[in-house]
C-alpha cells in the first residue's frame, strides 16, 4: 500500500495574515533577559556561549549570513506584537504569518526605500541562519541519569532545545507574477513563549530609534527586570558583561556602559553608577521621574511645556554636573533576585518559570549580603578624554 507523501511544516499550519501596524510593540523576555543576539552590526561568527546554573545557551552563526543582530531581533518584536494583539481580540493565531515588507519596516521605525527593503531581506536570512540551543523552558533531564552520560547534561541538568529564530521565509507572488508580501514560519519555542501572558512585556516604541547596539541590549535588561519597586535595581558591571555576550573587552565594555550613563538615552529609566565601599562598580536604574518616556536626545531651547503628569524638567536640556543620588541605601543587587521584577510581579515566585525560580534560589543569599554594604551614587558627567584603559 503507497504511503501518504507526508506534508511539510508550512501545509499543516494554518495562515495568519498580519494585522494593521498601529500596535503596541511587544517583547518577549526571555529574548530580553539572555545574550541571543549580536550586539554589532558587524559579521560575526563566534558562537555566543553563556552558562548560569540550570541554564545554558549557545547561539551559532554560518559565515555565509552571520550572526542575527540586535536589530533583526526587531522583526521578532514585531511578530509577537501581532501574535499577542491577535490573541487578545480572539483571533486565531498561527506560526505561519503573512505580511509586506512595508508594514514591518514602518512598524520598526526604518525608512521603505530599496535599500531598506534589501536590508530587511539580510535580516531574516540571518535570523533563519542563526542556530539556537538553549535549556530555557525546558524539563529537566532523568534524574537518575544527571551524573552520567554528557558534560552538557551533567552540567544543566537540562533538556536542550534546537530551533532558528525562523525556520522558513518566502516572498509571496500574485497571479501576474507582482510582489505580493512574504510568509515567515516562526518556532515553536519562541511562539509558545509570546502566548503566555507572562512572559511578554510591552516596550516603548522609542526604543526602535536607539542606534547603538549595547543601548538597545541595555534598554531589554532594564525593561525586563524593572517591574513596579520605587528603589530601583542594580547590576554589577562584570555581571552585564557576562549577560551580554559582546566580543568587546571587558574594558571597552565598561565604558559604553559609563557613556551611556552620561547621555540618559533610555525612554522611561534613569541610569546612575554606583560605587561600592569596596571599589566595586554597579550600574542602577529606576523609572524616569517624570513618569513617562521622553526623547532620547533633548535639543538646546526645548520649550518648558511637557504633557500632562510630567514634570516641567523633563524636556529640559539636562546640566553636564556631578549630581549625588539622595538614596541612602543600596538599590536590589541583581535582576534575578529581587522579588519585584516584571516577571515576579505579575505570576509570584511559585508560578514563575523553572529557569527564573533557579535564579532566584542562586541568587538570594549574594544579593542580601550585598544589601548590607554601603555604596553612594553618582551621575557620571561627561569627562573629555577620558579612554576605555582608564575605566574599572
Amino acid at each position: 500500500m503507497p504511503t501518504r507523501p507526508r506534508k511539510s511544516e508550512r501545509e499543516q499550519l494554518e495562515l495568519f495574515r498580519a494585522l494593521p501596524s498601529d500596535l503596541a510593540p511587544r517583547d518577549a523576555q526571555d529574548l530580553m533577559a539572555y545574550p541571543f543576539f549580536s550586539l554589532s552590526k558587524s559579521h560575526r561568527v563566534q558562537p555566543i556561549e553563556y552558562r548560569s546554573g540550570e541554564i545554558a545557551i549557545r547561539v551559532e552563526a554560518v559565515s555565509e549570513h552571520g550572526m542575527a543582530t540586535i536589530w533583526d531581533a526587531d522583526i521578532l518584536i514585531w511578530a509577537a506584537s501581532q501574535i499577542v494583539e491577535a490573541r487578545d481580540n480572539g483571533f486565531r493565531t498561527s506560526r505561519l504569518i503573512a505580511t509586506t515588507p512595508y508594514e514591518i519596516l514602518t512598524f520598526v521605525g526604518r525608512g521603505t526605500g530599496a535599500r531598506d527593503y534589501g536590508r530587511l531581506r539580510a535580516a531574516l536570512d540571518r535570523l533563519q541562519s542563526t542556530t539556537v540551543a538553549t535549556t530555557l523552558r525546558q524539563p529537566p533531564s532523568n534524574p537518575r541519569s544527571r551524573n552520567e552520560g554528557a558534560p552538557s547534561s551533567r552540567t544543566t541538568g537540562r533538556r536542550m532545545h534546537r530551533f532558528s529564530w525562523i525556520n522558513e521565509w518566502t516572498e509571496r507572488a500574485d497571479a501576474f507574477g507582482n510582489p505580493d508580501g512574504i510568509e515567515l514560519i516562526v518556532p515553536d519555542w519562541f511562539y509558545k513563549a509570546v502566548l503566555d501572558e507572562a512572559l511578554v512585556l510591552t516596550i516603548d516604541r522609542a526604543y526602535f530609534s536607539l542606534t547603538g547596539g549595547i543601548e538597545r541590549w541595555l534598554y531589554r535588561i532594564v525593561r525586563k527586570h524593572g517591574g513596579r519597586q520605587k528603589r530601583g535595581w542594580r547590576f554589577d558591571f562584570r555581571h552585564l558583561y557576562v549577560k551580554s555576550g559582546s566580543l568587546s573587552p571587558f574594558k571597552r565594555f565598561a565604558f559604553e556602559l559609563r557613556a551611556i550613563i552620561q547621555r540618559q538615552p533610555l525612554p522611561g529609566y534613569s541610569l546612575f553608577l554606583e560605587i561600592e565601599a569596596g571599589g566595586r562598580t554597579l550600574l542602577a536604574f529606576e523609572p524616569a521621574p517624570c513618569g513617562q518616556a521622553v526623547e532620547a536626545v533633548v535639543l538646546s531651547g526645548t520649550r518648558t511645556i511637557a504633557p500632562s503628569g510630567t514634570d516641567p524638567s523633563c524636556y529640559r536640556e539636562p546640566k553636564p554636573h556631578l549630581t549625588s543620588s539622595a538614596q541612602s541605601g543600596n538599590r536590589p543587587l541583581n535582576l534575578e533576585s529581587n522579588k519585584e521584577s516584571s516577571l515576579t510581579v505579575s505570576v509570584g515566585v511559585k508560578h514563575a518559570p523553572s529557569a527564573t525560580r533557579d535564579h532566584l534560589a542562586n541568587d538570594r543569599a549574594r544579593s542580601q549580603q550585598t544589601a548590607k554594604e554601603p555604596s553612594r551614587s553618582v551621575r557620571l558627567p561627561w569627562i573629555p578624554g577620558i579612554k576605555p584603559e582608564d575605566t574599572p
